[in-house]
């Protein structure tokens, strides 16, 4: 799946940029219906292998166009609350899938999975392109008309359309979306802050506790059916929480608080098994893990999760975003991969030594936040971008 993923994520910027955003949802869509089939329908390794690749192209994908398409389409005051419950669905489908799946069947699983993916079928008939999108490349009519109808038939568009479409024609006269543009001075920053919250929010170690949940809570010697039950129930208010807090508190505030929570969580699990390593404690040593994996769960749903994608879809101009989407979305799924790959062997050198790593991994990201990433709430787009590049000045 992380290998789809990384591919998806290679192509992810080109697609939307060339063919829209909207047109982008439907091959998403289509590769997340091949996926689900071929595990359903499987008979043998290769066709389950085939389903989780075409599911990883899906996720590679929406990983860029989702965020981008949501930052372009919502006003300044609900974009970040809007982009956060959207990116908080994939807790949710996670959630859903630890509790009905330690119940049901994968190949029911799996079924169950295709149901999404047959509604969005539906849905994006009903969905208009991005305002911003059409207007880049030229659509004028179509993109005055996709603005009316996402903000009210009866709202006065005309300040906010003239806003996009100076701003657009001042960036057309600079330079075109290439992904060495993303290499002058002017873009440094924002290509440190976007890469280095990938590398974060990827080595940070989720895909270690997610796909290796039941390996965690049986080595801590705890029922790994409780251990999905608590995750399941906890992650839904946690993201809830975040969605709520974003647009008052500031990206940066609960990326901060995020990792810091990430950083004790794997600290707990690390120091439960350092317990268990030396008879410590026995009866505290698997609550402790517990504990561990629900406060980096829950610290992971309400910021680390979603917000890093919501900064990287606002900071960069729409002149550049495709390329720097691209690289971002491929750091964080190579990330993903690293983490996906290493868990076992790291698992078996040293089980606490591995949540120590992710520990410090994550307490970096706490300073990196501090020190490096702009707060963008109650700004739209065009602001953003200008103060941050200077390039209407």
């Amino acid at each position: 799946m992380t290998i789809g993923a990384l591919i998806g994520a290679l192509v992810s910027g080109t697609t939307a940029d060339l063919i829209g955003r909207r047109c982008t949802f439907w091959i998403v869509d289509i590769f997340y219906i091949m996926g689900w089939l071929a595990i359903i329908f499987s008979k043998s390794v290769w066709l389950l292998d085939f389903g989780r690749l075409s599911l990883g192209l899906g996720i590679g994908l929406t990983s860029f166009v989702g965020p981008v398409y949501l930052a372009e389409i919502t006003p300044k005051n609900l974009r970040g609350g809007f982009m956060i419950i959207a990116e908080s669905m994939a807790s949710y489908g996670t959630s859903l899938s630890f509790l009905i799946g330690s119940f049901i069947s994968w190949r029911m699983l799996a079924i169950i999975g295709c149901i999404p993916c047959l509604l969005l079928l539906l849905c994006l008939f009903f969905i208009p392109e991005s305002p911003r999108w059409l207007a880049k490349i030229g659509k004028e009519r179509e993109f005055e008309a996709a603005l009316q109808r996402l903000r009210g038939q009866n709202a006065d568009t005309s300040h906010e359309a003239s806003e996009i479409k100076d701003y657009l024609e001042n960036l057309q006269k600079i330079s075109d979306d290439k992904i060495l543009n993303l290499f002058q001075q002017k873009y440094v920053h924002l290509v440190i802050v976007g890469v280095g919250l990938m590398v974060v929010q990827g080595l940070g170690g989720l895909y270690g506790f997610t796909f290796y949940m039941s390996e965690i809570f049986d080595s801590a010697g705890i029922s790994s059916t409780v251990g999905f039950m608590a995750v399941a129930i906890l992650q839904i208010p946690a993201t809830v929480l975040g969605a709520s807090l974003i647009d008052k508190f500031g990206r940066r505030t609960l990326l901060m608080a995020s990792a810091f929570g990430e950083c004790l969580g794997c600290f707990l699990t690390g120091l439960s098994f350092v317990m268990q390593d030396h008879n410590w404690w026995k009866e505290v040593s698997p609550i402790l893990a517990l504990i561990g994996v629900l406060v980096y769960l829950g610290s992971y749903s309400f910021g680390m999760g979603g917000i890093p994608w919501v900064i990287v879809s606002e900071i960069f101009p729409i002149n550049v975003k495709g390329s720097a989407g691209t690289l971002c979305n491929f750091v964080s799924w190579s990330c993903s991969w690293v983490v996906s790959y290493t868990f076992n062997f790291l698992f078996e050198w040293s089980s606490a030594g591995t949540f120590f790593i992710y520990s410090s991994i994550c307490g970096f990201g706490v300073l990196f936040v501090a020190k490096l990433v702009p707060e963008t709430k109650g700004r739209t787009l065009e602001e953003i971008h200008a103060s941050m590049t200077n390039i209407l000045q």
